[in-house]
């Protein structure tokens, strides 16, 4: 049992503390507004990435695989919102002193929808439900131990990134590298796109 734990703590540690949309979020917020402002955020990536894996496991895999243009439609509505978001991190105003509240402070919602139409998330998921819970003699107990390592897993990397924001904050504090950052940011957001419209 140990040996499993282990890879599926690997697994989804590969999964959760690469770069992607949900992570260059988490850093957007974490160094505009704080690692405490950005827990919504982490937070409700966190527990919609625990609920997809639920999802794979209680049965969404075998609908997915055996109707794959349902999993081709999920790249343009994910492309669509993260647009959406790069816009506004390109256009967030910047601070002039750090006593503001910031403005593009991200809530466990914004969280939820970022990871919710993530095709990252759900391929994972699906590849982590397939490889660790689906033929297994105690599939419900293994995917039970799977969602709650993935969301645990998923709140620390996805929090590691805030903590990154964070710590280049006090060299965000002049506006000129803020919109920099914002604008690099919103690129980086952007060409996830691209790549994940390219694979699909």
């Amino acid at each position: 049992m140990l040996s499993i734990l282990f890879s599926m703590f690997l697994f989804s540690l590969a999964g959760a503390i690469t770069p992607g949309p949900v992570n260059l979020v988490a850093a957007s917020v974490g160094a505009s507004a704080g690692f405490t402002r950005a827990l919504p955020h982490v937070s409700g990536a966190s527990l919609s990435y625990a609920a997809i894996v639920w999802l794979m496991g209680s049965g969404l895999h075998r609908v997915l695989l055996a109707h794959p243009h349902i999993t081709h439609l999920l790249p343009y509505a994910g492309a669509a919102y993260l647009l959406y978001l790069a816009t506004r991190i390109a256009r967030a105003p910047v601070e002039t002193g750090l006593s503001q509240p910031p403005a593009r402070a991200s809530g466990v919602w914004q969280g939820v929808l970022t990871q919710s139409l993530n095709p990252k998330a759900w391929l994972f998921a699906m590849s982590g439900v397939s490889l660790f819970v689906a033929d297994a003699p105690d599939a419900a107990t293994l995917l039970l131990v799977f969602c709650g390592m993935s969301g645990v897993v998923c709140f620390l990397s996805v929090g590691t990134w805030a903590v990154l924001g964070q710590w280049i904050s006090q060299w965000l504090a002049s506006p000129v590298r803020q919109r920099r950052f914002n604008r690099l940011m919103a690129l980086m957001l952007a060409l996830t796109v691209v790549t994940m419209l390219w694979a699909a």
